[in-house]
């Protein structure tokens, strides 16, 4: 077994071992109950191979794959944004879990971040995953999700929430800052290039939410309750009939407020995973780019 850094010629099978690691546990979560599992469609895919190019080019001593004579067998990229070392995806083939591949892969994205103060990493409801971060320092925060058909009669008219461009990417980073503790950096310009831009900048308060290719809220963060709500409903009011709202940890109950009164229903996924650092907030996590 070797350990070695991932290249951008690995990203597609990398892509594919995170398919099948995922797909085998959602197998898993079905038999205690949860969703229906789905491979990734097309554009997912896509999504994920851009991402994750962009974290090898930012980060290549953050990237890292296991490989025997099979090929690759597990994968691990991460990042750094200033004091803030942020996990993206850690995955190994279902079959071969338990084998000691998974932790060796884990210390070496986690060495990438050693001169970090801040860590933080998105996990899934997997037991042994939950228990490798902890053992390895990070505390466990539960996360919940809203979903389902939005009653749209008490959607408020949404003012002072405009189309963001580049121009507002330092107003972005001064916000990830004080909500996180560092700023995005270059993965504002990946997510400019994917995804639409809200922001609100106003002389009570500003903020900015980016919605993904299906409108769902892919990342929100503010610098007061009031201003998160705003652009929370605004993303509900221009979203789609059915809508998600991922990652969200009880350090934001007012989307607790949004998604009870849009009618969507809450449920639990996973774990919002930190060291050296509190839950975000007002912040609506991204699960790879956090």
């Amino acid at each position: 077994m070797q350990i070695r850094p991932m290249t951008l010629e690995d990203v597609p099978e990398a892509e594919r071992i995170s398919d099948e690691g995922f797909f085998e546990l959602d197998t898993r979560m079905r038999r205690l109950g949860g969703p229906e599992p789905a491979r990734r469609t097309d554009a997912h895919r896509s999504s994920w191979i851009r991402r994750t190019c962009h974290i090898v080019r930012t980060d290549p001593g953050g990237c890292w794959v296991a490989e025997d004579e099979t090929g690759i067998v597990g994968i691990a990229t991460s990042y750094r944004r200033e004091v803030l070392w942020c996990l993206a995806t850690y995955a190994v083939l279902p079959h071969r879990q338990g084998q000691g591949i998974g932790k060796p892969l884990l210390a070496a994205a986690m060495n990438h971040g050693r001169a970090c103060t801040r860590r933080m990493l998105s996990a899934s409801s997997d037991p042994k995953a939950a228990r490798v971060y902890h053992q390895a320092g990070f505390e466990l925060h539960p996360q919940m999700y809203f979903t389902g058909t939005v009653d749209r009669s008490p959607i408020p008219v949404v003012e002072k929430v405009r189309e963001g461009t580049a121009a507002d990417v330092e107003l972005m980073d001064s916000l990830d800052r004080a909500a996180r503790g560092a700023g995005h950096g270059p993965d504002h310009e990946l997510m400019l290039s994917m995804w639409r831009l809200l922001v609100s900048d106003t002389t009570t308060g500003s903020g900015y939410a980016y919605l993904d290719e299906r409108g769902r809220v892919a990342l929100l963060a503010a610098s007061n309750r009031r201003t998160a709500t705003r652009l929370l409903w605004a993303a509900l009011a221009e979203g789609p009939e059915v809508a998600t709202i991922g990652h969200v940890t009880a350090a934001n109950p007012w989307v607790l407020d949004v998604g009870f009164a849009a009618r969507l229903e809450l449920h639990t996924e996973g774990y919002l995973g930190l060291h050296g650092m509190k839950p975000p907030a007002p912040y609506v996590h991204n699960g790879a780019l956090l």
